[in-house]
């Protein structure tokens, strides 16, 4: 390269950063000595501001646009006036670009519980988690409070502090705005607005950032309160208790039907169905007693009847009937009638007395010979 190629080569630069990761908020332009000559150009792109940095101080700050530097508009000095050093000025200067769009996704949680004292549950620990996004507003305080001389400067960073910031800053939001945990799922958006103006005093003067969104995602209880709810809200749910049990033994009943395993399964569900049908006559022909009240009294014995010539005798009870046959007053052929039959019937025919009337004894052995 010859000595013109070269000194040509001294008066053209061009200042530029492309940026696609998205989730850079600081670069540092990377130059020869950090040196950079008259008449260069620097490219600001949309979203971005171009920051000179000389002799350890902030010189200027250039916004969106194309600029060129020359030593009557910039705090600098060129190379040009570098050439008595041959070509190596003393002074330095560094070009930081810093992304301004709006960097999105980023999320919230809070490290440990929150103490919060609910009017309903008491002392209770609450956890939260959301998202937000994320804007440097203040290309001069980022650079002063975090960037520092670093070449890159990414939002994972920023992670740790933010994270700090937000979970201490939720859990005063918490307090002030007195509401019941229950009642939390029906004001995140509230609580989201207020959490975001709070984060943003903290972090818009000292770093120079700003939270354009805060979300609200969910607040948990312990697990154990939560367990304790679900079966608050199961019991609420149910309402009758007893009405519950039929339930369930009806989806039993039907269940053992289905249940190919043959004959265990067919007097399992039976069983379960006379069962739930006994507990349904119960059910549908009593009230509910009240807590503490007395039990109903037991339910009287069954009056029976018996006809002897032509006229009715009793009311007896059934071991009373039972005597009566044991006398021989009472035989198979005599009706008989008690409440729920639907007419007299022979004594004989009658399920509950049928045993009574068992066959007759075998004859006795003859007597013994002499």
């Amino acid at each position: 390269m010859g000595l013109f190629s070269k000194l040509r080569g001294e008066f053209v630069d061009i200042i530029e950063w492309l940026n696609d990761t998205h989730r850079t908020l600081v670069w540092r332009f990377p130059r020869y000595h950090n040196q950079i000559k008259n008449g260069a150009q620097l490219v600001v792109r949309p979203g971005q501001t171009a920051v000179f940095v000389h002799e350890g101080q902030i010189a200027d700050v250039f916004g969106p646009g194309m600029h060129v530097l020359e030593t009557n508009n910039i705090p600098i000095l060129s190379t040009l006036q570098g050439w008595k050093h041959g070509f190596d000025s003393p002074f330095k200067c560094e070009v930081y670009f810093v992304s301004t769009t709006v960097i999105t996704d980023l999320k919230w949680g809070t490290p440990s519980p929150v103490m919060l004292r609910d009017p309903e549950f008491g002392p209770i620990r609450l956890r939260a988690f959301g998202t937000y996004t994320l804007r440097a507003v203040d290309p001069k305080a980022l650079i002063n409070e975090l960037v520092g001389t670093d070449g890159v400067f990414e939002t994972d960073e920023l992670e740790t502090l933010m994270r700090g910031v937000i979970g201490s800053t939720f859990a005063d939001v918490l307090a002030s705005s007195e509401i019941a945990a229950l009642d939390l799922a029906s004001n995140y958006i509230e609580i989201g607005e207020q959490l975001r103006l709070a984060v943003c005093e903290r972090i818009d003067d000292e770093y120079g950032l700003d939270v354009p969104q805060m979300f609200l995602v969910n607040v948990s209880l312990p697990e154990a309160v939560e367990k304790a709810l679900d079966k608050r809200t199961s019991m609420s749910v149910i309402g009758d208790i007893g009405r519950y049990q039929q339930f369930q033994m009806a989806e039993a009943m039907t269940a053992a039907a289905e249940n190919p395993s043959g004959g265990a399964g067919e007097g399992l569900g039976l069983g379960m169905g006379f069962a739930m049908a006994n507990q349904m006559a119960q059910g549908f022909g009593q009230r509910q007693q009240p807590v503490g009240a007395a039990p109903p009294p037991l339910p009287a014995s069954a009056q029976w009847y018996f006809a002897d010539n032509g006229q009715s005798m009793g009311p007896m009870s059934q071991a009373q009937l039972h005597g009566a046959i044991g006398s021989g007053q009472v035989t198979g052929e005599t009706m008989v009638w008690c409440a729920g039959m639907a007419g007299w019937q022979s004594a004989g025919q009658v399920p509950q007395l049928a045993a009574a009337f068992g066959p007759p004894p075998p004859p006795p052995p003859p007597p013994p010979a002499p």
